[in-house]
């Protein structure tokens, strides 16, 4: 991983492959490396460029106030790309639509994996979720939010655990971990990703849901598809919350046709 230091820290990242840029944000509740598998097929066509958000994987938790926009806008001039292909998991998702809104002469295209809504009135699943996540954090039980976290984005409410791909719990739980020890960090200093009217999103947009996430992810889903102008959806049948985790051929299969019109 490289380094891009400043006063706040540091965000790390990695570039790989040759060819127009594409930016990968990663989920909140993971790093640069949820995006391996898809990875290799897109540095065949593209330059392609992962970081973490600061408080994820290698990057440094905040020390003090910041914009998700901002160090992304100074990652590219770091990296000289004017424009980007943009794609976002979850709460990365959130970040490319913010970044997109912000400053929109440097995006190309956009791809919106699962992300979250603004404000939204979350439903019972999510409730519990929330609520269990927080009770474990409270009485210091790391081992146990992680569980929570893996039960809810991982394997979802539609399967169990033994029709999850063999493997991903082990990639996911370190990552995680890190996530959630920096949590309050950055929830304390995060300025927030940027809002604003998705009707103003000029740029081929392609929002993907797995059918097998949590029920207002889907819905969040259909709703980014309708608010953005000329948005395309895509249902990937066998995955979760983490679509590059979960089906990472067939993800590929579709983005490479979106990122290369």
């Amino acid at each position: 991983m490289l380094t891009l230091a400043d006063d706040l820290g540091h965000l790390s990242y990695a570039v790989s492959g040759d060819g127009p840029p594409v930016v990968l944000v990663h989920a909140g509740i993971a790093d640069h490396r949820m995006w391996d598998a898809v990875v290799p097929a897109l540095a065949r066509r593209y330059t392609v460029v992962r970081y973490d958000l600061r408080g994820f994987g290698e990057s440094a938790p905040p020390a003090g106030p910041y914009s998700e926009s901002d160090d992304l806008l100074r990652l590219l001039d770091h990296l000289g790309h004017d424009r980007v292909r943009l794609v976002g998991a979850s709460w990365g998702g959130r970040v490319a639509a913010g970044f997109t809104l912000t400053h929109p002469g440097r995006v190309h295209s956009l791809t919106l994996l699962a992300p979250p809504w603004p404000g939204y009135d979350w439903g019972a699943d999510m409730v519990a979720y929330d609520g269990a996540e927080t009770a474990a954090l409270e009485a210091g039980d790391l081992d146990t939010a992680v569980r929570v976290n893996l039960d809810m984005w991982l394997r979802g409410p539609a399967r169990g655990w033994d029709e999850v791909p063999d493997g991903l719990a082990d990639r996911l739980r370190g990552p995680l971990r890190t996530a959630l020890t920096h949590q309050d960090t950055v929830g304390e200093h995060s300025l927030g990703p940027g809002t604003g009217d998705l009707a103003a999103i000029a740029v081929p947009t392609l929002v993907g849901i797995g059918a097998l996430d949590v029920p207002d992810f889907r819905a969040i889903a259909r709703r980014y598809a309708d608010g953005i102008p000329g948005a395309a959806l895509a249902e990937f049948p066998a995955s979760a919350h983490l679509v590059a985790l979960d089906a990472p051929a067939e993800l590929t299969a579709v983005l490479l046709p979106f990122l290369t019109r």
